[in-house]
């Protein structure tokens, strides 16, 4: 007989009372170390741990804890891209972080969902977890189906709200008035629009609103249409796909080398503010004296270009966490037999003026 397999014989032979005996304990302070450490003293846990581990007993089985439980100590993300789109997204990352975070010190474990179809795809309808963010996806899509299929809690983040389900979700519409009216009120009257689309490249649209087929996308085309429509303004619009990186370059080089170029253009994000500035400066445009330009988020980048950039902030964070208080609310109430919350919250935005946007230039 090998030492591999005496060992293993020995390994599975050890139980919690096995422990106990060694300690000299009971098996529920024993079953206390590993999943109620708050219920020991730091002495007591650290001897009954290392008398585990003298034996070769790792820990209780997770499968088996869970089924004993009920629970399995984890949440569910669903994202809307594939990992590798949402890891090169700094604002899909800072919420990342935060949940992560959050859902820590609320002693639970984040596991990552992608969408049907993306490559190395688990399905949602196939993995083990007490509750799901649905993160961006719209409500109709066949993860989302499923998961609602298996009665999962669900809090929606940047999404379309559903009546019966919490949602929190950025109040998208004012901060694009906002971003809007502050380019009126320094005068521009010619003001183009690059926001997401879904189509295999940029382009102009005739009907901006109908080709929206995302929350936030939907929200910001509103309120920019609010404070412009309310100025006489027409915008021209572009939509450009959010992959690959080079099709915002693309829609911004549309918006900048076409007839009637613009004064001001509103962007979706500020990576697509980043590819109008950075066009502005290859054709010899002075950023803001010939172009304004405008972004959304505020993240890192927004403070990196030159000049610095004029966009609205989310607090991306502060998302995550409220994210995370309510997805622990509706597994209480679920847990408690009470009612889960279902409030549709939106989280206020501001506008922060920088130096991408100035008067209007005279022509």
């Amino acid at each position: 007989m090998s030492n591999a397999t005496t060992l293993d014989q020995t390994m599975a032979r050890v139980t919690l009372q096995t422990i106990a005996d060694k300690v000299g304990v009971s098996r529920m302070t024993v079953s206390n170390a590993f999943s109620r450490p708050d219920q020991l003293s730091d002495e007591l846990r650290t001897r009954v741990l290392a008398a585990a581990d003298d034996l070769g007993y790792v820990g209780p089985d997770p499968s088996a804890r869970a089924l004993a439980r009920g629970s399995t100590g984890a949440v569910g993300m669903l994202l809307t891209d594939s990992l590798g789109e949402a890891f090169t997204d700094s604002v899909a990352t800072t919420f990342l972080a935060s949940v992560a975070d959050s859902l820590a010190e609320a002693g639970l474990a984040l596991t990552l969902l992608t969408p049907a179809g993306t490559q190395g795809n688990v399905p949602a309808r196939d993995v083990a977890m007490d509750g799901v963010l649905v993160y961006v996806c719209e409500p109709d899509s066949p993860d989302v189906e499923w998961l609602r299929k298996r009665r999962l809690p669900l809090v929606g983040v940047d999404q379309t709200p559903v009546l019966g389900t919490a949602h929190v979700n950025v109040d998208d519409r004012q901060g694009a008035r906002a971003a809007a009216q502050h380019l009126v009120d320094l005068g521009h009257r010619r003001i183009d629009i690059l926001t997401l689309g879904y189509a295999d490249h940029s382009a102009f649209v005739d009907e901006p609103l109908a080709e929206r087929n995302n929350f936030a996308g939907r929200q910001r085309m509103l309120g920019w249409l609010d404070a412009l429509t309310a100025a006489g303004i027409t915008p021209r619009v572009v939509l450009s796909p959010f992959r690959p990186a080079e099709a915002a370059d693309e829609g911004a080089r549309l918006i900048l080398t076409g007839p009637d170029r613009p004064t001001g253009v509103l962007c979706f994000s500020d990576v697509y503010a980043a590819s109008v500035v950075h066009a502005a400066h290859a054709l010899g445009l002075r950023v803001p004296d010939d172009i304004s330009v405008v972004g959304y988020d505020d993240n890192p980048l927004a403070t990196r270009l030159d000049p610095p950039l004029t966009t609205v902030r989310q607090d991306i964070e502060a998302k995550g966490r409220l994210a995370v208080a309510t997805l622990t609310a509706v597994l209480k109430a679920r847990q408690d037999g009470t009612p889960e919350p279902t409030d549709h919250v939106s989280l206020p935005v501001e506008l922060v003026v920088r130096g991408s946007s100035g008067p209007a230039p005279q022509r």
